[in-house]
Parts: structure tokens; C-alpha cells; sequence
């Protein structure tokens, strides 16, 4: 039944001879690793707007054109550099294996941990997006918000990407494009009417402003920095380059310049449209639904970017969905996260890594309650932290190979790792107190644990390796010989116990049945029952009036192992009865369960459980 519901949700097993089917040409990769970038626009010019207007008597709308302008000047700045980072790694990792390359373990570490932050924020962010999108449109499923986040996430992004990174861009490339003929058809009418119909290209109360001061200007900066957010997922094509067809680097490079160009289009448009209509913050009303409202009123053309915005806003989780997986993967192969996040699942995906993100992201929306505001507030950090070590590390990298180029490779670089760095002072400083400093805090945690991961490996590593001097001295002397003592533990003469007992005399010749009796009465019964069987072997009793049944056991066997010989093995043989349905199984104590967990820290004691299957 379970197998059943698993092949409908999740579909059938993929070969691995299928795995290169599963390579994206350049235009279903532009819907699957630029969702994110490309529905921020969504969101982006709105969070300039709220912050210039969310002071009281401070005028600084007027400020929203110079912002913008810095960000779209950003945009192509980090566009050309992470270009460099697809083409000088084609095996993908992003800023992390680019920093683990060219600057060492630390610098890689914080640009994986800055990541990983950031794309569990994009999943979070871009579903609490898409829902605050529809409730504009439908304002009578306000109040729902969280749980729409959670069925998004779980029933519709999470279990999408287990099927597969070809079923997966099938079900995401109509959305996207779908978002992109309504955005940029909604920026060409509206521009159209403004150069036509309107005596103003922009709106004479948006030039309202005071003059610049102290205060203005950290507004200023601040509005600069959730203004960045619409930046987020620029490195998702250079983190995934594996993912598409070959030439992979080529292709990689193409489709950023193509991303980078909608984006810095979609970017003007709507922060021009909203400085003509002078668009202001209206509660659970987002400044897009306004713009499209102004533009063509409430009729089907509004309730279709409205539909697809909110598609796409949900389905640019899946950027996150497509480019932390991966991230994992490359790490945990370098031993810092769990290995199993570096295996792929049935359908070729790393279903761990997306198990992981899903959960991560609900445990986000839940805690601040689907409010994207709040959200917006942790946003951006983690991914310029990235930018900046990633385009370091290209300096590093340009400097060693000095090809062709290598210079002017070099200071485009440089120039990114300098503007990024300072953006990541600027929204340090101006978003610390709403929200900046968890991740700052995040961060060296992750990293703390990134550590200790590597260390246990490492540790295991060591305590497992059989150098050659070890195998000579293991080799048994001659004249001497091994005993292998079987202990099978009885709590009651039964027919699994009958089983057990045949296999142990299977693996040894001294097999020795204990049963630890609390009761007289009870004791005799057993005794009774077993001299029936006359099996050839005793029935070795141990007394615990206090009815402890496992201490007793536990002393008994310590006692054999300090009596043992160094080349002697111990072996515990535990009857185990399996009933036909799981809930059966609250119906019985768990002694087995219970014994084999205490029994395999034992050292030199090796444990083993013979089941025996009920059928009924």
C-alpha cells in the first residue's frame, strides 16, 4: 500500500543511464533557475517604496529613482562576474567551490552557510509572496496565509521536485513565461499611456522631497538595501552549471545574460510605472496589484498577472529547490554536511536536500507568520556575503591561470567583489536591528557545525582504517583457537524462540539460553516448559527479585566478555516476533528493541536479531 501511494506521488525509478535526460536546454533552464531573480519584481521596487514612505514626516519618495538606478548598475555588475564563475567552474558549487579552490576552507564554509541562509529564505520568501499576491486579488482568503505557505511547499514544490528535474521544468516553464508576457505587456501598455495619454511621465508629487540629512540618508540606505532583494537567485545558474545540456558553461553563461537582461527590463518598468502613478503602500494590497489596476483596471488582463504573478512567486521557491540540493551535495561530499545529502533518490533527485529546504522553509513561515515584511528583513545578507567571496575568489583564480584576458577577467572581478562588499556593509548596518542579525548569527553557527561534521568523519576515518602492521598483528597464532559463545536471552518457551535457538546452534557449537526470573512460580513454568523440548542445551536462570530484566542480562553477559579470550567472540541472539500491522506493535513491550540498543554499545559484543513474521 505504502510502495503504491509512494510510485503515485513520487512516480516510478529512474535508470542511471537516464540521468542525462534529465539535462535542461537553455530555455527551461531560464523558467527553472531564474524564477526567483525574475519574480522579484514582485516584491523588490514595493520594499524601496515601503521603507522611503514608512518613516513619519520624512519625504523621500523621490529617492526611488536614484535607488533604483544604483541596483540596476548593481544588477550587471554581478551578472558579468558570476558569467566568470560558470565558466571557470563547470562542475557547479557556486561561491563555495570556487572559494574552497582559490582561498581555503573558511572562506568556502562562510559561502556556504551565507547560501544555504539565503536559499532557504528564497523558498520562504517567494511562496509568503505569491500568497500575499492572490489575497490582493481575493481578499476573502486573508487570514489563511501560513497554511496556503504550507500546502504550497509541501504539496505542490516539494513533491513536484521529488518526480524529477525533467517533470519539475515541465510543470514550471508555462508559469514562468506565463508571469513574463503579462509583466512585460503590463510595463509596455503602461508606458505606452504614459508617453500618450498623460501630461506627466512621472507624477509631480513624486519629487516631493527635503533635503539630505543624517536621517534621510540611512533611510535612503536602507530602502538601498531591500531594493537588493531583487537580486536574489542571480547565482543559481552558476551553482547548478551540471544541470544543463552540454556545453554546460556555455549554455550557463548564455542563459545568465538572458536572465540579467529581463530582470534589469522588467526592474525599469515598474519602478518607472510606479513613480508615474505615484504608487503608496495600501494594507494587503501589493504595489504590483495597484500598478496593473492603473493600467487596466479590474478587468481579466488584471486577474491574469495577478494569477500568474502569484504562480510564479510560488514556483520561484523552486530556484531554491533546483540550487540547494545541489550546494549540499557538493558539500557533503567534502564531509561537511551528512553524506546521504550527497546521494541521489529513485527519480535522480537529492531528495534529502529537498526534504531539508521544505522543512527548513515551513519552520520560517511558521515562526514569523507568513509576514513577508519580516522576512524581507533577513533577506539579501546572506546572498552578497556569497557574491563577495565568490568574486575574491575569481581574482585568485584569474591571477593563477593568467590566461588571455586575464587582467581585464581580473578587475571585473574586483570591481564586483568591491560593490558587493559594500553592500553587504550597507544592509549590515541599516537592517541589523529588523532582522540582519539572525543571520549573523546563523551564519558562524552553521559553520560551527560544518566543523564538527568534518571532525566526526574524519574521526571515523581514522578508527576504521586497517593499516598493514594491524593485519599482521591480527593474524591468529599458531597452536591457538577461537570460541565463538552464542547467548540467545528467553523470556518464555516459544515457537520464535525455538527459531532463534536453531539458528544459534547454526553459528555455534556453545550456545548457552538465559532467562532472568523475577517470580518463582513464574520460574518453574519456564523450567518445566523447557526440559520439554529437551533440546540438549541447559537453561542458564539468573534471580532478580527487584524484577530488573535487563540488568541482570547485561551483568551476565559483562561477565562472559571479561572471562573471554582476546580472539573469543560473543555473540547476542535476540528473538523478535514482527506483527502483521504497525500498530500492533504498541500493543507489546519493546524488550528487544530495548536490549539490542543497550547491548550494540558494548564493545567486542556482536549483536544480532533473528524475527520471526506473524501472520495474523
Amino acid at each position: 500500500m505504502m510502495r503504491t501511494i509512494r510510485r503515485l506521488l513520487i512516480g516510478k525509478p529512474l535508470h542511471n543511464n537516464e540521468l542525462a535526460h534529465e539535462k535542461l536546454p537553455k530555455w527551461k533552464a531560464l523558467s527553472i533557475f531564474s524564477s526567483d531573480a525574475l519574480s522579484s519584481v514582485a516584491y523588490g521596487p514595493e520594499q524601496i517604496i515601503l521603507t522611503l514612505v514608512a518613516v513619519p514626516g520624512l519625504i523621500a519618495y523621490s529617492y526611488m529613482a536614484p535607488i533604483s538606478l544604483s541596483i540596476l548598475v548593481l544588477l550587471a555588475i554581478v551578472a558579468l562576474s558570476y558569467v566568470q564563475v560558470a565558466k571557470a567552474n563547470p562542475g557547479g558549487g557556486g561561491a563555495y567551490a570556487v572559494a574552497k579552490k582559490n582561498l581555503g576552507e573558511m572562506p568556502a564554509l562562510i559561502a556556504a552557510g551565507s547560501v544555504f541562509a539565503d536559499y532557504v529564505l528564497t523558498a520562504a520568501v517567494s511562496v509568503t509572496a505569491g500568497t500575499a499576491a492572490i489575497t490582493s486579488a481575493f481578499p476573502f482568503i486573508a487570514g489563511h496565509d501560513v497554511a496556503i505557505d504550507l500546502f504550497v511547499l509541501f504539496a505542490i514544490l516539494m513533491l513536484i521536485n521529488l518526480r524529477g528535474v525533467r517533470e519539475s521544468s515541465n510543470a514550471f516553464v508555462f508559469p514562468t513565461y506565463a508571469f513574463l508576457f503579462g509583466i512585460l505587456c503590463l510595463v509596455a501598455v503602461g508606458a505606452y499611456k504614459a508617453f500618450t495619454e498623460s501630461t506627466y511621465l512621472v507624477h509631480p508629487d513624486a519629487f516631493s522631497t527635503q533635503p539630505l540629512n543624517w536621517a534621510a540618508f540611512f533611510v535612503i540606505l536602507r530602502a538601498f538595501a531591500n531594493g537588493c532583494s531583487s537580486m536574489t537567485g542571480v547565482e543559481a545558474i552558476a551553482d547548478s552549471v551540471p544541470m544543463f545540456r552540454k556545453p554546460e558553461s556555455h549554455n550557463a553563461t548564455i542563459t545568465t545574460y538572458w536572465m540579467a537582461g529581463i530582470l534589469g527590463t522588467m526592474f525599469t518598468g515598474i519602478s518607472f510605472l510606479m513613480l508615474h502613478y505615484h504608487i503608496i503602500p495600501i494594507p494587503d494590497v501589493t504595489a504590483l496589484s495597484q500598478i496593473a489596476e492603473q493600467v487596466f483596471g479590474r478587468g481579466w488582463f488584471y486577474y491574469y498577472i495577478q494569477l500568474s504573478t502569484m504562480l510564479v512567486l510560488y514556483l520561484a521557491a523552486n530556484t531554491a529547490y533546483n540550487g540547494l540540493p545541489i550546494l549540499l551535495s557538493i558539500v557533503a561530499k567534502d564531509g561537511y554536511m551528512p553524506r546521504y545529502l550527497a546521494t541521489r533518490g529513485e527519480r535522480l533527485t537529492y531528495s534529502n536536500g529537498i526534504l531539508l529546504l521544505t522543512i527548513a522553509a515551513a519552520t520560517l513561515i511558521v515562526v514569523f507568520g507568513g509576514n513577508i515584511d519580516h522576512l524581507i528583513s533577513l533577506y539579501a545578507i546572506g546572498v552578497f556575503v556569497s557574491f563577495t567571496i565568490a568574486q575574491t575568489s575569481m581574482i585568485v583564480h584569474w591571477r593563477r591561470e593568467r590566461g588571455q584576458g586575464w587582467q581585464l577577467r581580473a578587475w571585473l572581478n574586483g570591481l564586483g567583489a568591491f560593490t558587493t562588499g559594500l553592500v553587504v556593509i550597507i544592509i549590515t548596518v541599516t537592517k541589523f536591528a529588523h532582522g540582519a542579525w539572525l543571520i549573523l548569527v546563523f551564519v558562524p553557527s552553521i559553520i560551527f557545525v560544518f566543523k564538527k561534521i568534518r571532525g566526526h568523519y574524519d574521526s571515523i576515518a581514522k578508527q576504521l582504517s586497517m593499516p598493514p602492521e594491524f593485519v599482521a598483528q591480527a593474524k591468529p597464532k599458531a597452536g591457538t583457537e577461537s570460541k565463538h559463545i552464542v547467548v540467545v536471552p528467553v523470556s518464555t518457551p516459544t515457537r520464535v524462540v525455538f527459531e532463534t535457538l536453531k539458528y544459534a546452534k547454526a553459528i555455534g557449537d556453545n550456545v548457552l539460553a538465559v532467562h532472568v526470573a523475577s517470580e518463582e512460580d513464574s520460574e518453574e513454568k519456564i523450567k518445566a516448559k523447557w526440559n520439554q523440548w529437551d533440546l540438549g542445551l541447559e537453561l542458564v536462570v539468573l534471580h532478580s527479585p527487584y524484577r530488573l530484566l535487563m540488568n541482570p542480562l547485561i551483568d551476565y553477559i559483562e561477565h562472559l566478555h571479561d572471562a573471554k579470550g582476546p580472539d573469543d567472540y560473543i555473540t547476542v541472539v535476540i528473538p523478535e516476533f514482527e506483527t502483521k500491522r504497525w500498530w500492533h506493535r504498541l500493543l507489546h513491550n519493546q524488550t528487544g528493541w530495548i536490549l539490542r540498543t543497550a547491548l550494540i554499545l558494548r564493545e567486542n559484543v556482536i549483536v544480532t536479531t533473528v524475527p520471526y513474521q506473524l501472520k495474523e
